[in-house]
């Protein structure tokens, strides 16, 4: 093999890789069985063990994974869509995405139904977990150009609050929902009020990708009315692979946060913006630095201290510095801003997170690597959480349960929320 096809395999490679890394992609390695049926060679105590710690001193009611990916392709109903180039074999990369996101959410090609089937292994999945764990799952808007016009090329998938809503009323034990809202259309505050009459927890924005600036002027009327509503807003912050969608990757600078968090907004950091580099817009003319260091900085000004959060889903992704996971299991003043995501379904790519890698980091034990790998070809659900649980630094340091207690940062009083949303349920 001569070195430009090697390089050209390569690329390819990366662009699958890469887009597991950023978002929701991967090769699911579970295969639905339940922990009780425990692999040959590894007893069934040992992995029951695993994840009784992995729950140990957390409330099973307070543990809402903030951070989970609900998909469709529209074949029943849902209106979710994707870019027409992931379908197309002579675009190889893009194919590639829409064949690793089905792998990652267990998903057969052949399904006779994409919508319903990853409902439906999602659910599976959930019944491992204690009565009262719940996951949020995410709506995504479409990508908007500066005069506030869907532009279909931008937009890589499309998921409608309307489908999300109607997925979380229908297995509202299991799933609550993010509504999604770009800030340009000239309705946006509008389609804000009806998502959190319909339940929304919280809004969810990728920047780069939407083609949101945060200091955009027509940001502010949003910002006002999300205050008002106590809703969080989700911001992916850092580097983004998985959806180039408009490429305004200056969009994604943490320090860009402090425009929502003055107008009292609560911010969400995605991924603790562990992943690239960024402006320090504090210091005209310095070169890019660490976005995770940005948005370090902003986590210890007092300022912010009631309103900034960050999840830490994919922080221990094999493409983040293992100083990132070991600053933030250390920085136990940070935990109570801390929140359980799993990204889901990332969670089983075997490529991405490596028991073995956070061992030879001295953020996890030896004896775990083994007992966890087993269990992410159970449930990579579980996998997740009995992962965070077991990390830990050379000083012992480890997250503390109420990182995983999330419930209390979203629940909303109860007379502000409709339980039946229009249409009928997934």
């Amino acid at each position: 093999m001569n070195e430009t096809t090697l390089m050209s395999r390569r690329h390819l490679l990366c662009c699958g890789v890469g887009m597991a890394m950023g978002l929701f992609t991967g090769l699911a390695a579970a295969n639905g069985e339940g922990i009780e049926q425990a692999p040959q060679g590894l007893a069934s105590s040992s992995l029951r063990d695993l994840v009784h710690a992995a729950f140990d001193g957390i409330e099973a009611g307070a543990l809402w994974d903030a951070h989970a990916h609900l998909l469709g392709t529209g074949d029943a109903g849902s209106g979710c869509r994707v870019h027409p180039a992931m379908q197309q074999w002579w675009h190889p990369q893009d194919w590639l995405r829409r064949r690793v996101i089905l792998d990652a959410a267990g998903v057969a090609a052949d399904a006779p139904s994409i919508d319903e089937a990853y409902v439906a292994r999602l659910l599976h999945l959930a019944a491992d977990f204690p009565a009262g764990a719940r996951w949020l799952l995410f709506a995504f808007e479409e990508a908007l150009d500066d005069a506030g016009r869907p532009r279909d090329e931008w937009t890589t998938f499309h998921v409608p609050n309307e489908y999300a809503a109607r997925v979380a009323a229908a297995h509202p034990q299991r799933f609550a929902w993010v509504a999604s809202i770009h800030p340009y259309r000239d309705d946006a505050v509008e389609r804000l009020d009806a998502a959190a009459s319909t339940g929304a927890l919280a809004v969810k924005w990728l920047p780069s990708a939407m083609n949101i600036d945060p200091r955009d002027a027509r940001c502010r009327p949003f910002y006002d009315r999300l205050a008002k509503l106590g809703l969080p807003l989700i911001v992916h912050c850092g580097e983004e692979k998985a959806v180039p969608g408009a490429h305004r990757e200056a969009f994604g600078n943490p320090l860009l946060m402090r425009v929502p968090l003055e107008q009292g907004v609560r911010v969400v950091v995605a991924h603790a913006a562990s992943l690239g580099s960024a402006l320090d817009t504090d210091r005209p003319g310095a070169p890019k630095v660490a976005a995770f260091d940005l948005f370090a900085r902003l986590m210890d000004e007092p300022a912010w201290r009631d309103r900034l959060l960050a999840d830490v889903s994919a922080v221990a992704q094999i493409n983040r510095p293992a100083r990132v996971l070991r600053t933030l299991v250390r920085r136990d003043d940070w935990h109570a801003r801390l929140l359980h995501g799993s990204d889901h379904p990332l969670p089983g790519v075997k490529l991405l997170v490596s028991p073995a890698r956070l061992a030879a980091a001295d953020l996890l034990d030896d004896a775990d690597v083994q007992p966890l790998e087993r269990l992410r070809e159970r449930s990579p659900l579980l996998f997740d959480l009995a992962l965070k649980r077991r990390l830990r630094d050379s000083r012992g340091a480890r997250f503390a349960p109420n990182v995983f207690e999330t419930r209390r940062h979203f629940e909303r009083p109860a007379a502000t929320l409709r339980r039946d949303p229009p249409g009928a349920p997934a």
